[in-house]
């Protein structure tokens, strides 16, 4: 509880920011769910077999799994808070939908008879009497629809809309219990605030209900103007990767690229997911920079001929092939980092002591013991575990894992055997061992900035300033500037400043 309050104490003004956020997203995502569900049920109350295909409709909608739905929308609205808007509105249609219909479809036909009786037109019988009895089963739709809207939202985080889900997806990632427990208990909080005030809103008159909503609409317009106007005169987006790591490096390109040009503005997406979430953000001008590497690039995006294939198994410097193969597509890969952060296959000390093990191949004598937990872009590489099959021959028994939570299972034993990087602090938290990669499956994983061709000629001074970590950060200090994140718990921003001064990459401010 004490690391609780400590967290909430230094990351109060973060967490209110959030909390704006999450506020934002999911009125709006409410507001129109309403417009569009509640005028659909009242219009097809007379249309009973629409009314039933509707109902399944937004029913297998709500089946769709949410980061599925995320990952569709992203190449048709990109990323930020549209696409999160639509897939929460898509899950928010069915119980106000189908309690609206239900609400009106009950009432009693002899409020209906009374109401014809006395020569009322359909619009109005429809705000006189139907709506009127219908409004606690609507209102009970919505209340549903809204705490499914607020727990959901927290997915937004995965694909740079911010809220409260930041929070919990950086103590997953960190093994913060405190970070995961203050973004949950937030979204909680805020679920129960929200039903209460619809309880309330259920209770007063329907004329104070639409000055409260107008209120909401008028102070989300507000902010987004204010936004607007105050906004710098260029904002440039930077996202990373799940991890402490890309959180480091952005927050370098940040400093770096605010000292070259102060008059920029830069907004960071961290967390922002996997390789094909940023890589597709990037190509569509969602986002303008994000930190690659050169084993990726060939791996997962581009498609090398197979002599520049087999330079690459060679074990060859491979950026030069990854920066060419880029350029074709419209993309500036530039100057690398020192440091190769490749993959590893890692177990604990005392298992590589007691099987006697030294390098991927020694694996072989235990293979059918061995139970792995590999991340799912893993599982699906060809210089991952499809590598490991075809060029070892190996085959374990795996189970598909949060990249976030594969050491924490190591360290429990509940698996043996995982994936990572040569740079991850868990090898150092962990007491862990990188086995060796003896047939060279692991291509060289050289890091760097990777933006569009157009925006690096439009922002040559940037492409400057991002140039100067070229040939900087050996593998130890990017393990121990991860350690200081992810272990001992420092922000990313304070290392990432920190390492910049230490280097003479930027001056401190006195």
């Amino acid at each position: 509880m004490a690391d609780l309050w400590r967290t909430i104490s230094e990351r109060h003004g973060e967490l209110l920011s959030a909390l704006g956020q999450h506020i934002e997203i999911s009125l709006i995502a409410l507001m129109i769910a309403v417009v569009i569900a509640i005028p659909l049920a009242v219009w097809v109350q007379t249309h009973h077999k629409t009314a039933a295909v509707l109902l399944q409709v937004t029913g297998v909608l709500q089946t769709i799994p949410s980061l599925a739905l995320l990952g569709l929308l992203i190449p048709f609205v990109g990323i930020g808070t549209l696409p999160a808007i639509i897939a929460l509105v898509v899950y928010a249609l069915l119980p106000i939908f189908q309690n609206t219909y239900i609400g009106l479809r009950d009432i009693d036909p002899s409020y209906e008879e009374a109401a014809d009786a006395f020569g009322m037109s359909r619009l109005r019988k429809l705000f006189k009497v139907e709506l009127p009895i219908a409004l606690t089963v609507i209102l009970s739709g919505v209340r549903t629809a809204m705490v499914m809207i607020i727990g959901t939202a927290t997915l937004a985080a995965l694909i740079g809309a911010g809220g409260l889900g930041t929070f919990i997806l950086l103590g997953i990632d960190r093994n913060d219990a405190a970070l995961t427990l203050m973004g949950a208990l937030a979204a909680a909080l805020l679920a129960i605030v929200f039903s209460w005030l619809l309880n309330v809103m259920q209770k007063v008159s329907w004329k104070v209900s639409v000055g409260v909503v107008a209120v909401a609409i008028f102070g989300m317009v507000g902010s987004q103007v204010y936004t607007y106007v105050t906004a710098p005169k260029e904002t440039i987006t930077i996202a990373g990767k799940l991890g402490s790591e890309p959180d480091v490096l952005i927050n370098m390109y940040k400093e770096l690229i605010q000292k070259a040009d102060p008059d920029v503005g830069v907004t960071l997406k961290s967390n922002f997911g996997q390789t094909s979430f940023l890589y597709n953000a990037l190509r569509t001008d969602k986002i303008g920079i994000y930190p690659e590497f050169s084993g990726t690039v060939l791996a997962s995006l581009t498609k090398p001929s197979a002599a520049q294939q087999q330079q690459v198994t060679a074990g060859k410097d491979n950026y030069p092939l990854a920066k060419k193969l880029l350029a074709k597509q419209g993309l500036s890969y530039l100057k690398p980092m020192a440091y190769n952060n490749t993959y590893a296959l890692v177990v604990k000390e005392s298992f590589a002591k007691r099987y006697d093990l030294h390098t991927i191949s020694d694996l072989g004598k235990i293979a059918p013991s061995i139970r792995a937990g590999f991340d799912l872009e893993f599982i699906d590489r060809q210089d991952g575990y499809k590598g490991i099959q075809s060029k070892y021959g190996l085959q374990f028994k795996v189970d598909s894992m949060d990249a976030s939570l594969r050491y924490q299972a190591l360290d429990r034993g509940q698996i043996n055997l995982t994936d990572g990087y040569t740079t991850d602090a868990q090898l150092r938290q962990y007491h862990l061992v990188a086995l060796q990669d003896d047939k060279g499956l692991f291509p060289i994983y050289r890091g760097a900035p990777l933006m569009r061709t157009a925006f690096a000629e439009k922002h040559p001074q940037l492409v400057a300033a991002l140039n100067k970590l070229a040939g900087q950060i050996t593998e130890k200090q990017m393990q121990t500037m991860n350690y200081a994140v992810s272990v001992k718990n420092e922000k990313a921003a304070t290392v990432a400043h920190r390492y910049l001064v230490q280097h003479g990459l930027l001056k401190e401010v006195r």
